[in-house]
């Protein structure tokens, strides 16, 4: 019997096949998987029914059937708890319809922000060139780095940036202090992830300072976070993620790393961005 009802092939000399009610049981049984590779369906088929294919088509015919596909897989940190990430979203949400009227008052700016580490070896991308040749580009130090610290401002969505030499307690108060200095007279309130030196006993009593002698209510800077280990929920990692894109398709163009900085600058540096995980807390009016 050929065709749909079952796979032919030649097996040790002798056709070897699956019968229909055969098909049927090794396609429930991958559909209850939640991966596999080929070599696990290999496996099962000679094993459970003595069948092996002659080629390989037959096998990803069969996972076709099963409604499986090729799919690169993802990174998932065990130590993610999904209820926190559930919880902190609507706490987010509830802290920003609640600031709603002061955000719309130019009273009070609300910035998530994030830090990215450039290296200069992990901006290389593809061009399109001979198969006889590689393409070679020239770097001293693959490892040569810039911090930059980001924040997006939520109402506005301006992006803004800052390079520093890494990302520690100081440098994320100075960032800070230049946040101030770009908003004067308003509050802050800064939506961010729990790096160390967000969460340090420095950076504490640099907020006692700042807010001292001030009800909740007017603190100068309010602090909230995003769940632990749940980077999708800050969308300046997309905005990283866009910039860097965007300098590998020159970084053939660059000669050096000054120049890389520049192009990475020149991408994210006071660009309004629009995507739709920037909306994910909700849309606020922009200012008049």
């Amino acid at each position: 019997m050929e065709g749909v009802e079952s796979l032919k092939l030649q097996y040790k000399g002798r056709k070897g096949y699956l019968s229909p009610e055969d098909k049927q049981k090794v396609i429930e049984e991958l559909r209850e998987r939640d991966w596999l590779r080929l070599s696990d369906l290999q496996v099962l088929l000679e094993r459970e029914y003595g069948v092996v294919f002659q080629s390989h088509q037959s096998y990803y015919s069969l996972l076709e059937e099963a409604g499986i596909s090729w799919k690169k897989s993802q990174k998932k940190n065990p130590a993610k708890n999904e209820q926190l990430v559930q919880e902190k979203k609507e706490e987010i949400e509830k802290k920003l319809a609640s600031w709603k009227e002061e955000i719309e008052a130019g009273k009070l700016t609300v910035f998530m922000i994030d830090e990215c580490h450039l290296l200069w070896g992990d901006i290389l991308g593809y061009v399109w060139g001979r198969t006889d040749r590689r393409i070679e580009i020239p770097i001293k130090n693959q490892k040569e780095r810039q911090t930059y610290y980001g924040a997006l401002d939520y109402q506005t969505k301006e992006f803004i940036i800052k390079g520093y030499a890494a990302g520690n307690t100081e440098n994320t108060v100075d960032f800070i202090q230049y946040l101030q200095q770009q908003n004067p007279g308003k509050r802050l309130a800064i939506v961010w992830d729990n790096a160390t030196y967000h969460c340090s006993q420095k950076f504490r009593d640099y907020l006692t300072e700042v807010n001292q002698n001030l009800s909740e209510e007017e603190w100068r800077i309010t602090c909230l976070n995003f769940a632990p280990n749940a980077p999708e929920q800050n969308p300046v990692e997309d905005i990283w993620l866009q910039t860097k894109n965007f300098v590998r398709k020159f970084y053939h163009l660059c000669p050096s790393f000054k120049v890389i900085k520049w192009l990475f600058e020149f991408f994210a540096q006071g660009q309004i961005f629009d995507f739709p995980k920037i909306f994910m807390y909700g849309i606020l009016p922009q200012p008049i």
